[in-house]
């Protein structure tokens, strides 16, 4: 056995060995095998450049297909040959150290170049031949007075000699001539061609203009025409051919042949097929991809009124646990499992399934009555799922989340529906997985809303449409506002006023809320600035405080520390006039790396207030641990307390806790006071402040700086 070729140039050479070997007994050429190959050298060495060309170029790859035209490449087989060729040799022998697959499909593309730049030139080049035979035919019926015998003699010529086939009838349509090509593509003696008529080689997939042309090109009314057409061969396959007929008139202008000119297109149409099917269906499980899908639904959605159509879109669950843990070549045997089985439950007349990507499949189904076969084929595809895939001996269960979309054709675009399917599949997800939800307009119209926001978010905060409110914190002993709570707003151009349970979820999914977060401590902590300058001009008792809400991701980042000693430093106000609220569900478990930044802070003189206390699953004695110095108590606790008689189970768990939180010198504020009533049983259990509406709603920073005044004046 030989050894492997070993630089670059060897490689090359025994790639163009192999293309040679491959080609060159079906080319027409009085070259010797080894001129050949020298003359397929310098394109194997143009492709080998392209397959490591970063940016594809088409035409490049274009020409080196239509130089095997000018090589006379010129039988449909050389082409087939060459790209087969390409596509087993090409990265073997002329790769580099790029990743295969990428090698690979830069090698398909290339293939698919060079197809187009052959089919062109090939075409180019039977044209020309075409205009060669009607020139010398034309020229061979003008003659013919002067001089019969030397035209017909170039005419034979040059209907013996072509490439193309070429056949002559008279206006009835009677066969009377036919050359050897087209001889060869009907693959009959010339017996079984003359004698037949035009009008017996109908096909069932001939356009309905070809014989529209065809008559009126025999009563002198057209002079050619042009056309792709179909003809049976007797093995019973079809011969597809690029077809040109002119009429051929006598001296004196009368029509009396007609001239066929057929090229034989069967090869390239195979070849045009085939890249179609590449490139509108899925590698790995064969399904109709993304494109072929869209133009299915695009069709359905403009078909005729009392057309409808329904939609399945499946996402797996936990598709990537199986990736992450078997490996991507299990997640692949994987969804060609779950791809054949879709396939199966797609087989009635209208229905479809493609894959889009992913673990992503869509399943469509099309008619009158959509609204019940929707359900059904929805229920096929889960029931599709139940049983385990088996991968090299474990049996894996496959779940999936189902988006359904239902609907009349002609009332939404294709991006529109598969928006809503979208949208139905997560809110399936969300739900917990392994079902199915049908879509829901309001539910797409939030959907469609919350991205429109997240969208929308930074571009809001630098235009400045974020504003604060504040609601008072009053002291239950004497009465008195002793600060306030920062709530942020968003003056949204088309919604109006949003709450921070609009857009905070969606800041602090983003990373925005860092920003944000930001904003609003520095705003907060200047207002409280003006209001102590106020109070110390007008003689007010106590100076306020602020509480800003610190989100998680706020608390985990780095640089809050410093980000809030350097607002407070600017403004000029000291660390007790701040209290940060900080939930509890964010703190519970929380190790000593996230309580640090905290710990510093309560240490400087900021104030670290548990938000919601109660509504979490912490430990009690974690209290202890925690470098907080109030506890928000959560308004379910208190809520019991607007009726009379308070409900004597919220009066205990109160008590207990404002009774804890003492004994750890820890103050207690009460969240959604409503009534005086609960006011006053506050007061008497030992909560410290509060705030609700009883007391006022979040306001303007005017109205907390004027309360404040009235309870001084009191």
């Amino acid at each position: 056995m030989s050894a492997e070729p070993d630089g670059p140039e060897d490689r090359l050479r025994r790639f163009a060995t192999i293309w040679s070997r491959a080609v060159f007994p079906v080319t027409s050429t009085s070259l010797t095998r080894a001129e050949f190959e020298q003359r397929l050298l310098p394109l194997a060495g143009r492709l080998r450049d392209l397959l490591h060309t970063r940016g594809f170029v088409a035409e490049e790859a274009k020409a080196i297909g239509s130089a095997l035209v000018g090589a006379h490449c010129t039988d449909p087989e050389a082409l087939a040959r060459t790209l087969d060729c390409v596509d087993a040799y090409l990265v073997l022998y002329c790769g580099d150290d790029s990743p295969r697959d990428e090698l690979r499909a830069r090698s398909s593309r290339l293939q698919h170049a060079m197809a187009a730049g052959y089919a062109q030139a090939l075409r180019e080049r039977t044209l020309a031949e075409q205009e060669a035979i009607a020139q010398a035919a034309l020229r061979a019926q003008g003659v013919v007075a002067q001089a019969l015998h030397a035209s017909e003699a170039r005419f034979r010529a040059v209907f013996e000699g072509a490439a193309i086939g070429i056949g002559i009838a008279d206006l009835d349509g009677n066969i009377l001539q036919v050359n050897k090509a087209l001889l060869r593509m009907f693959g009959l003696p010339e017996p079984g061609l003359r004698g037949r008529r035009v009008l017996e080689w109908t096909h069932p997939e001939d356009a309905p203009q070809i014989w529209k042309l065809y008559e009126e090109l025999v009563r002198g009314e057209r002079e050619h025409y042009h056309v792709e057409k179909a003809f049976n061969r007797p093995d019973g396959t079809a011969l597809w051919t690029n077809l040109t007929v002119s009429l051929l008139r006598d001296a004196d202008g009368n029509p009396q042949y007609q001239l066929a000119l057929m090229e034989d297109t069967t090869e390239r149409r195979l070849l045009n097929l085939r890249l179609r099917y590449e490139a509108t269906h899925d590698a790995l499980t064969g399904l109709p991809n993304r494109t072929l899908f869209f133009e299915r639904l695009e069709k359905a959605l403009g078909a005729g009124e009392g057309q409808r159509f329904g939609l399945c879109y499946l996402d797996l669950d936990g598709f990537k646990t199986i990736n992450d843990s078997l490996g991507h070549a299990a997640g692949d045997r994987l969804l060609v499992e779950v791809a054949d089985r879709l396939q199966s439950c797609a087989t009635a007349p209208g229905e479809m399934v493609a894959r889009l990507g992913g673990d992503e499949f869509v399943a469509l189904t099309t008619g009158t009555d959509t609204e019940s076969e929707v359900d059904e084929l929805a229920e096929r595809i889960m029931s599709a799922l139940v049983t385990p895939v088996s991968i090299d001996g474990r049996d894996l269960l496959v779940r999936g989340s189902l988006g359904i979309v239902e609907g009349p054709a002609g009332e939404r675009t294709a991006a529109e529906v598969l928006r809503s399917a979208d949208i139905t599949m997560y809110r399936a997800k969300s739900a917990g997985g392994n079902r199915s939800e049908l879509a829901d307009p309001e539910a797409d119209a939030r959907a469609i809303t919350r991205h429109g926001l997240t969208t929308a978010l930074p571009t809001a905060l630098e235009r400045g449409e974020f504003f604060i409110e504040y609601q008072p914190l009053v002291h239950l002993g004497d009465g008195s506002v002793r600060g306030a709570e920062a709530l942020v707003r968003w003056l949204h151009p088309q919604h109006g006023v949003l709450g921070p349970d609009r857009f905070i979820p969606l800041a602090e999914h983003t990373g925005l809320i860092v920003p944000l977060g930001r904003w609003v401590l520095e705003e907060s902590i200047r207002q409280a600035r003006e209001w102590r300058e106020r109070q110390a001009g007008q003689g007010a008792a106590g100076p306020l405080r602020i509480n800003v809400n610190l989100s998680p991701c706020q608390l985990g980042h780095p640089g809050l520390v410093q980000d809030t000693v350097d607002i407070l430093e600017r403004a000029g106000v000291t660390p007790d006039a701040l209290c940060l609220e900080v939930t509890e569900s964010a703190l519970i478990g929380a190790d000593d790396d996230l309580l640090k930044p905290l710990r510093r802070l309560a240490e400087m003189g900021v104030d670290i207030a548990l938000d919601d206390f109660g509504t979490g699953y912490s430990n009690l004695a974690n209290l202890r641990r925690l470098p907080v110095s109030v506890l928000k108590l959560d308004r379910s606790f208190t809520r019991g307390m607007q009726q009379f008689p308070a409900d004597p189970v919220d009066l205990k768990i109160v008590e207990g806790i404002v009774s804890l939180a003492h004994s750890l010198d820890l103050a207690v504020t009460v969240e959604g006071v409503e009534t005086g009533a609960q006011a006053e049983q506050l007061r008497i259990l030992g909560c410290d402040t509060a705030q609700g509406w009883y007391y006022a709603r979040p306001g303007p920073p005017e109205r907390l700086h004027e309360l404040a005044l009235v309870d001084a004046a009191g």
